[in-house]
């Protein structure tokens, strides 16, 4: 005869069974995707550390259980730091124009897969901080427009408030500098009424600071780079990005020994010259683990306003040069759109050897292949 499994149990694992409190819809789990290293485990905040030192540290992601199928394979990092209310209503702006779905003013698609979507608001970011003084950071907030957090600045001096992109560790209430118009007085007479070059990398190149990039010592990791004297960054503004400074062009002259151009490799391998007096910010671009994330269901992509992608392959070949024929077979045929465009970049109209002035080294391009190990 059959019974339940209650009934074989013992007497006390069935009262700690009955005691224990209702578990919640969703239960976060701290969880390390990379068993690279062996984790241990601290019962007072719940992260995975490292027993080892390692270059970078891992920070886990958050996984939960699976309750429902869209939390079965949901991963997001842990940003428990995050400012949990609205942004500065004062620095954003309504977005409109931009829930269009990809069509033009003739209401035609020319931008696929795009639609729907959460409501947003635009934050205006403060990419040339020219402000000088010091700035006390209030927060760090998401920005649903971007990869990377955002923080929340107030100078001291006047109270006006700004956006700036935050790095990698930064927190509320750190105080952050901008010597773009300039180094301070006080800061040349502490060094003594002459610039000593060691001396002001030390009290300046601190995370979050924003410098020339002349100032920044060689194999500094530095985001938020701009290309030109004037203008704000234009690289490495995503999440997790930076740039690596690697040469300094010096040119004698008449009053000394100049600068004129630095060299920064950035993250997809590529060497660019930019201008001694361009824009930079100390350190990593926040949020490094949110290429580890997972969106867990269709229906996330949604509210990013991603609308559903179909292969070529799996269409009739009325619809798709891929499409049609007897198996999985796009026909021995390169990679091309549904226009017929090949499918990597379109088509190479640009000379090899015209290359653009600032690129030092160009990325490595495998185009398509497996790079070798």
């Amino acid at each position: 005869m059959l019974q339940p499994r209650i009934c074989s149990l013992q007497a006390w694992r069935i009262g700690r069974a009955l005691l224990q409190p209702a578990r919640s819809y969703a239960t976060a789990v701290e969880h390390a995707p990379s068993p690279a290293f062996e984790p241990a485990v601290h019962a007072d905040s719940g992260v995975l550390q490292s027993r080892e030192p390692r270059r970078d540290k891992f920070v886990p992601l958050r996984t939960y259980k699976p309750r429902t199928p869209g939390l079965r394979h949901l991963k997001r990092p842990v940003n428990d730091h995050l400012w949990k209310g609205r942004p500065h209503l004062k620095l954003t702006i309504a977005r409109k124009g931009q829930h269009l779905g990809g069509r033009n003013n003739t209401g035609r698609v020319t931008v696929r897969h795009r639609g729907g979507g959460h409501k947003r608001r635009i934050r205006i970011v403060d990419y040339k901080r020219y402000l000088p003084g010091k700035h006390i950071v209030d927060r760090i907030e998401y920005d649903p427009n971007r990869s990377a957090h955002l923080a929340l600045v107030t100078r001291v001096e006047t109270g006006e408030k700004t956006y700036i992109v935050a790095a990698d560790g930064m927190r509320e209430g750190d105080e952050v500098e901008s010597y773009r118009s300039g180094i301070p007085k006080d800061l040349i007479e502490s060094m003594g009424g002459v610039i000593d070059p060691g001396m002001l990398a030390a009290k300046t190149a601190a995370r979050g600071n924003c410098l020339p990039i002349n100032m920044v010592p060689l194999g500094s990791q530095v985001f938020n780079v701009g290309s030109k004297s004037q203008g704000g960054g234009v690289f490495c503004r995503s999440a997790g990005t930076y740039a690596i400074v690697v040469t300094k062009e010096e040119v004698e002259k008449a009053k000394g020994i100049e600068i004129k151009s630095v060299t920064v490799r950035l993250q997809s391998g590529e060497l660019r010259k930019i201008s001694p007096d361009a824009c930079c910010t100390i350190g990593v671009a926040s949020n490094p683990q949110n290429h580890f994330k997972s969106l867990g269901k269709a229906g996330r992509s949604r509210w990013l306003g991603k609308r559903p992608e179909v292969r070529g392959l799996a269409m009739n070949a009325a619809d798709h040069p891929h499409g049609g024929g007897r198996g999985k077979s796009k026909g021995n045929v390169h990679p091309v759109s549904p226009w017929g465009t090949p499918a990597k970049g379109g088509f190479k109209t640009r000379h090899k050897r015209n290359k653009h002035t600032f690129l030092v080294q160009d990325r490595p391009r495998n185009q398509g292949k497996r790079r070798p190990r």
